[in-house]
């Protein structure tokens, strides 16, 4: 089931989701780091013209990130620096971008570029933490994403739980993981990631009718994925409930012919 968390990260990794909001309070901007350093920076106001114009490039930048267009955030950050050199978020954005086009080095300088700036900001540590998680570096990965939960202005607590849950899971730590997930769970029970992670991990532990009840409320919060079908399917199998296993196979093979998990049903390999 790695595969599932790798791609887990696509929703649980954004801490750039919602930049433009206004949530933050307090002075300082880029230029007066010291003073605001605990809160992410992108939830403070601009300090001066310059920095506006590099923040409204970085969430243009990250709306194409989220789409997938990584050439234009790329650009957009870019024109961020020439508004503001050095702006950490333009690095962050540009380290988001490098690390799912998978050039890990340009990914790992600009994380630490952005750091250097800002070194306790969650956004920041919970982007570079998921980041170290999945090149192996898992303990200084979780001692990021808990720099980033215990940060009390962090608007997305849930996120390096979810993370840090993740991080266990690569690492074949479920029990670890199985509080993680709870604990995002706690501050969002609509946590899709979280759901899934305790229901692969209590079907690990034959508990079934846990993983089913949860798969069954992940399903009616978000569209399922060919690795939640995939899991529902091994679930109700297990349980005996042919029609719903039925239900299942016919949607891995009606909308996901071409995953890795529908060649495994062909095959009949359920474990």
């Amino acid at each position: 089931m790695k595969r599932m968390y790798m791609l887990a990260m696509v929703s649980a990794v954004l801490v750039l989701a919602g930049c433009a909001g206004t949530g933050g309070t307090g002075g300082g901007g880029f230029g007066d780091v010291s003073a605001g350093a605990e809160r992410p920076l992108l939830d403070l106001p601009p300090a001066n013209e310059s920095e506006r114009g590099a923040k409204i490039h970085v969430e243009l930048g990250t709306a194409y990130f989220e789409v997938g267009r990584y050439d234009v955030a790329l650009d957009e950050a870019r024109v961020a620096m020439i508004h503001q050199p050095g702006y950490p978020p333009a690095y962050h954005l540009m380290a988001l971008v490098y690390m799912f086009i998978e050039d890990p080095e340009a990914a790992r300088q600009n994380f630490r570029r952005a750091l250097a700036s800002a070194p306790n900001d969650p956004d920041f540590n919970n982007s570079y933490g998921w980041f170290l998680c999945t090149t192996g570096e898992i303990d200084e990965g979780l001692r990021r994403l808990d720099l980033a939960a215990r940060n009390p202005y962090y608007r997305f607590p849930a996120r390096p739980q979810t993370n840090a849950g993740l991080c266990h899971m690569l690492r074949g730590e479920r029990d670890q993981a199985e509080v993680r997930f709870r604990r995002a769970l706690a501050l969002e029970p609509e946590n899709v990631q979280a759901q899934f992670g305790l229901a692969d991990i209590a079907y690990s532990k034959g508990d079934y009718v846990a993983a089913q009840r949860l798969l069954i409320n992940l399903h009616r919060q978000t569209d399922p994925t060919a690795e939640s079908v995939w899991l529902g399917l091994r679930v109700e199998r297990k349980l005996g409930n042919r029609s719903a296993e039925a239900s299942y196979a016919a949607q891995l093979e009606g909308r996901f012919k071409d995953s890795p998990q529908y060649l495994l049903m062909k095959k009949g390999e359920y474990e």
